[in-house]
């Protein structure tokens, strides 16, 4: 006994300033607070927002599809497109080919609010207060850091 409280009196403190995942968590909850009232005019949420995102650029994708590219479950994604389709931006059908995949098409509407969202992705950008080299580095980084850490989980 004595021991363990010798290791743990010469441990290291812990300090959350100093922990990579929270400097991440507490960097996405800033960027929630620029994202909401910008995605309050097109009475989006920010995760409804990177879906729509991912179908302007690429239209008639399957659930399954768009959760990979999201990371996201279908149990967390149905509802969201639920939502999508009943703002009247998105309508979902049965694949006919194969009836247990769901495919999502845009609709005129969600065609046209991608001219309105265009802004909101300059003025965060704005907000970040980075230059082009500096975010591209910043990208690099933390996709790579993402897929290191896929890499871990999975493996």
């Amino acid at each position: 006994m004595k021991r363990r409280q010798s290791e743990t009196s010469t441990a290291a403190p812990l300090e959350l300033r100093e922990f990579l995942c929270f400097a991440i968590y507490a960097t996405g909850h800033a960027f929630n607070r620029v994202y909401q009232p910008l995605l309050k005019g097109l009475d989006l949420t920010y995760p409804q927002f990177i879906a729509m995102i991912l179908l302007w650029d690429q239209d008639d994708q399957t659930v399954g599809e768009l959760g990979r590219k999201l990371s996201l479950q279908s149990n967390t994604l149905t509802p969201m497109l639920q939502r999508l389709e009943n703002l009247g931006y998105i309508k979902r059908a049965r694949n006919t080919a194969d009836e247990r995949q769901v495919c999502i098409s845009l609709t005129d509407s969600g065609r046209k609010l991608r001219t309105r969202a265009s802004e909101i992705v300059g003025r965060v950008r704005t907000a970040t207060n980075l230059q082009d080299r500096k975010m591209k580095e910043l990208l690099g980084d933390l996709n790579a850091l993402r897929r290191a850490l896929e890499g871990h989980a999975s493996g």
